[in-house]
């Protein structure tokens, strides 16, 4: 019995021991659990951002053109006659007015001194029909004369003073051809090569040969194409005292001319959708020559609301652009967009943003649609830097 009594209270205590243990195990259990942290949240991720906002703005767009010149002339003979003198060198310089070739002006002398005869005889013979008609007159009135004769001595008057008249004509006309043997700078600017030389027989007419011709290179046109849409929104309030400014760099050069738009053509070309324009710039130094290629940048009239973006925010699907923009519970979505043209490291945005978006502007590659992320306004000097 006793024995008996002894294997129960050791089964109890080994019992009760064990309860005591799976407790303690429990409780310690519980007590981790009580103790571990929460299951972790997603950490935002910290990203740069450009608050969208309307900018008066002026707009530019690159074209290519090339150079003419404002002024231009071909120099050709209006005499005929054996060319005696050249009195210019390849290239140089010359001023409205300055002679240039100079043909065999005897002939044209000798015919100027005829006219001039002819001019003085007929006016002699006039102011001898004068004197004949007055004293005509006079016996006439006096009644020792007929009226006919008076009539013939009024008519010589008339055809004496019609003569002076052709005499004074004909003059003025060789002495006109006279002029024509010294042929002038018609404008000032810079004279090409001799095309014909002394000893040279030259005829005037449709037929004259070229002789030389003349630049003028203080001032220069750029002439390019503009497509209609740019046409349409760069001319946006232009007028006579407002007009587009362009700017003009030569290949490999580093400087630039400020000039205007000079024109615009009277129509669109419905092959291409351009329109012809014409730029004119101040050539001081005379570097600009006709015939050069030129990058040119035309802007529009005034400045425009515009929304720009740096160029670094714009991401390539396939062929859409996009950009992410941060919403209102800082979680990213990914946005379609439609880009106009460049300035400056800014891209234009025609739509597909709206006023106050938040535009995430570095990181793309590891941007997803969703993402909890932090957002941070670019600072002025880092807007800066994504420009360059």
């Amino acid at each position: 019995m006793a024995n008996k009594l002894k294997t129960m209270t050791i089964l109890s205590a080994a019992i009760i021991t064990a309860m005591v243990g799976t407790t303690t195990v429990m409780n310690s259990a519980f007590a981790k659990d009580e103790s571990a942290p929460a299951a972790s949240q997603p950490q935002a991720m910290p990203v740069k951002v450009s608050v969208v906002d309307d900018q008066e703005t002026r707009l530019w767009k690159e074209f290519s053109g090339r150079l003419s010149a404002v002024d231009y002339v071909e120099v050709r003979p209006q005499a005929s006659g054996l060319i005696t003198e050249v009195k210019f060198t390849d290239g140089q310089h010359v001023n409205k007015g300055d002679v240039l070739y100079i043909i065999d002006p005897r002939p044209l002398k000798a015919i100027v001194d005829q006219k001039k005869a002819n001019f003085i005889s007929a006016k002699d013979s006039y102011d001898f029909s004068i004197k004949e008609y007055k004293r005509t007159d006079e016996l006439v009135s006096k009644k020792m004369l007929s009226q006919q004769l008076l009539d013939d001595k009024t008519n010589n008057k008339l055809v004496a003073y019609s003569n002076v008249k052709l005499a004074e004509a004909e003059l003025s006309s060789a002495e006109i051809d006279l002029s024509y043997a010294y042929i002038k700078a018609p404008i000032s600017g810079t004279v090409s090569r001799a095309e014909l030389t002394v000893g040279n027989l030259v005829s005037a007419g449709g037929n004259a040969p070229l002789l030389t011709s003349i630049v003028a290179n203080d001032r220069v046109y750029a002439d390019f194409e503009v497509d209609e849409q740019t046409y349409l929104r760069f001319r946006k309030n232009a007028s006579a005292t407002v007009q587009n400014p362009v700017i003009l760099s030569l290949e490999g050069g580093s400087e630039v001319y400020q000039g205007i738009i000079h024109s615009f053509d009277n129509k669109i070309d419905p092959t291409t959708g351009t329109i012809r324009a014409r730029a004119i710039f101040d050539n001081p130094k005379e570097k600009l020559l006709s015939g050069m290629y030129a990058h040119l940048k035309l802007g529009s009239a005034t400045e425009q609301k515009t929304v720009l973006i740096s160029e670094r925010a714009i991401g390539t699907d396939q062929n859409r652009k996009f950009v992410f923009v941060v919403n209102d519970d800082n979680k990213t979505e990914y946005r379609e967009v439609v880009l106009g043209d460049s300035i400056d490291g800014n891209r234009i945005v025609l739509s597909g943003l709206n006023q106050g978006d938040k535009v995430i502007v570095r990181g793309l590659m590891r941007i997803q649609p969703g993402m909890l992320v932090n957002p941070k306004v670019l600072t002025t000097a880092e807007e800066e830097t994504d420009k360059s």
